[in-house]
């Protein structure tokens, strides 16, 4: 029996991959290198460059190598950038997601885990609850709310059991530090080894809780052993909450440079998003290890190892109209996503 991991060369689903490996599990990784790097990929993982919408290579896997867990992580997680791609976004994120669904249960697979996202609660109260009517905002969180109801659909019609992680604001090594429109961490480092500005939309008074990637990986690798926490959802995270200012001279600090922030027009988003994770400690007994002042440092260090990369650029903007400035002058570039970026999503309110 194997375990399939969707975006695997992505900075999560590679970690998660080093987990499953280390459980000695066959870990069968698909990715199409959108959003990830090959590098990522653990040597014992046997590997396949695809797309989650490629139907007839997904069967092929499935009917090759008998998986008996689905690790999915393949998304295109630009939440703030889903409101002017919304048929890329749901044709990736929820089309995809479905592609993958159909075949866990035509196969038989024990449990399919699936990494949603805290943008499926939306503006609500705070701190948000698994009990949070979600309300998304954004097509982004639409499209992870649709595959966390059409998985519930699957488990009544047809028995198949699930676990629904819903992370937030998750940084760590082997992020794409290039990505000019998601995972703020990474971005502010990247522009801080470029000579440039952190950039900062409104006032920086946004909060959000902010996780060390080797706290969220173990977890999720070892959740089907536990058949208590099928047909559920946890939220997983920290409970640290910082601003985005804040943020920024935490990331400055631990790059051991000076604060240089550019502020930009506002943008609309969800000002306040922290989570509470009570079912996860309750299920898993989870407890983070790492604070921001402990895994800024070490995500700094692989950054000034590996370098900056250029900020990249999405090819196909459909909608441009309120499109931010900063990145209308980076749409219809030479390079970006094609058709199934396979990267782990971070709600990041830059």
């Amino acid at each position: 029996m194997s375990v399939l991991v969707t975006g695997v060369a992505g900075f999560l689903g590679s970690h998660l991959a080093d987990c499953l490996v280390a459980e000695g599990q066959e870990v069968i990784g698909l990715d199409d290198l959108s959003g990830g790097f090959r590098e990522n990929v653990p040597p014992a993982v046997v590997f396949q460059e695809g797309s989650i919408l490629d139907t007839e290579r997904l069967e092929r896997m499935f009917r090759k190598h008998r998986i008996e867990h689905v690790f999915h992580l393949a998304a295109y997680a630009a939440e703030g950038l889903s409101h002017f791609i919304r048929r890329f976004n749901y044709t990736n994120n929820v089309v995809g997601s479905v592609n993958l669904i159909n075949l866990a249960v035509r196969f038989g697979v024990k449990c399919f885990v699936f990494t949603s996202s805290i943008a499926v609660y939306g503006s609500s109260q705070v701190p948000m609850t698994e009990r949070t009517t979600p309300q998304p905002e954004d097509p982004y969180g639409i499209a992870k709310r649709a595959v966390e109801l059409d998985l519930e659909a699957a488990r009544r019609l047809f028995g198949l059991n699930y676990i629904v992680f819903r992370p937030h604001n998750v940084y760590g090594e082997r992020q794409h530090i290039g990505d000019r429109y998601r995972n703020v961490i990474g971005i502010f480092m990247n522009q801080l080894m470029r000579g440039e500005a952190m950039t900062i939309f409104g006032d920086g008074e946004q909060t959000r809780n902010f996780t060390y990637t080797l706290d969220v990986a173990p977890v999720i690798a070892g959740a089907v052993r536990q058949a208590s926490a099928f047909n559920r959802v946890f939220n997983i995270g920290s409970d640290e909450v910082a601003s985005i200012n804040q943020l920024a001279v935490m990331v400055a600090a631990a790059m051991g440079q000076p604060v240089k922030i550019l502020r930009l027009p506002e943008r609309k988003e969800v000002r306040h998003a922290q989570a509470d994770h009570g079912e996860l400690v309750r299920e898993f007994g989870f407890h983070p290890k790492w604070c921001l002042r402990e895994g800024l440092p070490r995500m700094a260090a692989w950054a000034k190892r590996v370098g900056c990369r250029e900020p990249s650029r999405f090819r196909n903007i459909e909608v441009d109209r309120n499109l931010p400035e900063i990145w209308r002058s980076a749409a219809g570039g030479p390079t970006g996503p094609p058709a199934d970026p396979a990267s782990q999503d971070s709600e990041e309110p830059r």
